[in-house]
């Protein structure tokens, strides 16, 4: 069974990478500011967090990008991040 922390209904709209710390720190129960090392792996070990964000950002011309997903191992957890703004946080340990 996998567990998972949902952030697509989350109610202010932040970039890709807050969001995937935001979910991680929810699932931790800490303050997103938490997640940092040397407790935590840094999201910049894993990911560029500027690439994540500029691949789900609108165009230059201000059109949306085609819809995609981005996965990624980040504190032992299964993160997936769609073009629609989801952000989900699978334990990957069960």
């Amino acid at each position: 069974m996998l567990l998972s922390v949902d952030r697509s209904e989350a109610t202010d709209s932040q970039s890709p990478s807050f969001e995937v710390i935001a979910a991680v720190a929810e699932r931790e129960g800490v303050d997103p500011t938490d997640i940092e090392p040397p407790e935590y792996e840094a999201l910049y070990d894993v990911v560029n967090p500027e690439a994540l964000d500029s691949l789900f950002a609108p165009r230059q011309d201000g059109s949306d990008r085609l819809p995609g997903r981005v996965e990624f191992m980040f504190n032992d957890y299964h993160i997936i991040v769609e073009g629609e703004g989801d952000v989900s946080v699978q334990d990957a340990s069960v």
